[in-house]
């Protein structure tokens, strides 16, 4: 360490996934003079980075810093690493973190960047990170706030949070992270962190359903706010902090995600709702939706726990039992009136 403090100590990087959200943390931490390897799935994508210092797949347009190598080799960017960060799609983590179960130094702290619920199991990302990789929730820390890769590859002023029930790496995420454009804040709420960012990308397709329908403001506002009280409601029946939905991980996200145009899950919302079939988004892009996979697995984990998400189920029903999106909407206006704040 030489004497070094957190903050200026250069840290041993690896992250896992080279799409568009991966690139661009990567590319800020080597920017910052972190050690940073990059795994990425496809060949090409490890070539491009390495040969011309550019994700033309993924992340196009940009000038990544010099520092920053890919690989194909998943073990070699896992291997002696302070921090390794997941960023691969949601419903790829558990396969491709198999094969380094065992195999990560004892000192790593792992960080998932990703947004989702497993389908099969119902797990969180967190909890899948633990079985595994056969770690302890101490080692494991979470990622997520309001956070476009394209506007973070353009420097732009950003914060987000970083949950872990292990304070000490938590601080370690937040000061390897920190930049004067890159704010992060620690939370020891990691469920709740958790179920933000992944339930945001559900409520985002129905914003992107209501949009492409050709309604208001209303009906878009009406839709954030009744789609953060099913996200409360969940994560109340979880263990969550309720005050971790009214920060960065919660409304920070869930409004960003919902209005801005960059985003995949609005966009594949409206494109429904203008008569696309989903079979036919989801073969036209390499890049991931994750509403699509969390709207099946929500709906299950609702169900499960006998928890009130009608906005969610629609949007299930939507995705997948083929309920146009008008009458789906018209159903959630026409339910039985209710108070508006659910009993504690």
């Amino acid at each position: 360490m030489s004497g070094k403090t957190v903050e200026e100590a250069p840290l041993r990087i690896g992250v896992l996934g080279a799409g568009s959200w991966g690139t661009a943390l990567a590319d800020l931490l080597a920017a910052k003079g972190h050690r940073v390897e990059l795994w990425a799935r496809e060949p090409e994508v490890a070539a491009q980075i390495n040969g011309g210092g550019e994700n033309r797949l993924f992340l196009p347009g940009f000038r990544l810093a010099e520092g920053l190598v890919a690989s194909n080799d998943l073990e070699a960017v896992a291997a002696a690493k302070d921090l390794l960060l997941v960023v691969v799609p949601s419903h790829a983590v558990r396969r491709t973190l198999q094969a380094l179960s065992g195999r990560l130094a004892p000192a790593t702290g792992v960080v998932s960047a990703a947004k989702g619920i497993e389908t099969d199991t119902l797990c969180t990302l967190s909890q899948v990170l633990e079985q595994a990789l056969g770690l302890g929730p101490e080692r494991i820390a979470v990622l997520s706030g309001p956070s476009f890769a394209v506007e973070v590859a353009r420097r732009f002023p950003t914060a987000v949070a970083v949950a872990s029930k292990n304070a000490e790496l938590a601080r370690r995420v937040q000061h390897a992270f920190a930049t004067p454009v890159f704010r992060v804040y620690t939370s020891e709420d990691v469920i709740g962190v958790e179920l933000g960012g992944a339930v945001k990308n559900v409520i985002a397709i129905a914003a992107g359903l209501i949009d492409g329908l050709g309604m208001g403001l209303n009906t878009r506002a009406a839709l954030i706010t009744r789609g953060m009280a099913e996200i409360r409601r969940l994560g109340k029946r979880l263990g969550a902090n309720p005050r971790t939905f009214t920060g960065l991980a919660g409304y920070g996200d869930l409004i960003l995600t919902c209005t801005g145009e960059l985003s995949r899950n609005h966009t594949l919302g409206r494109r429904i709702a203008e008569g696309r079939k989903l079979e036919e988004l989801l073969a036209e892009t390499r890049s991931v939706a994750e509403g699509v996979h969390t709207a099946r697995a929500v709906h299950q984990l609702a169900e499960s726990l006998a928890v009130e998400m009608p906005i969610c189920r629609q949007v299930y029903r939507i995705l997948y039992e083929g309920l146009p999106p008008l009458e789906a909407l018209t159903q959630l206006m026409t339910r039985n009136l209710r108070p508006e704040l659910d009993e504690d």
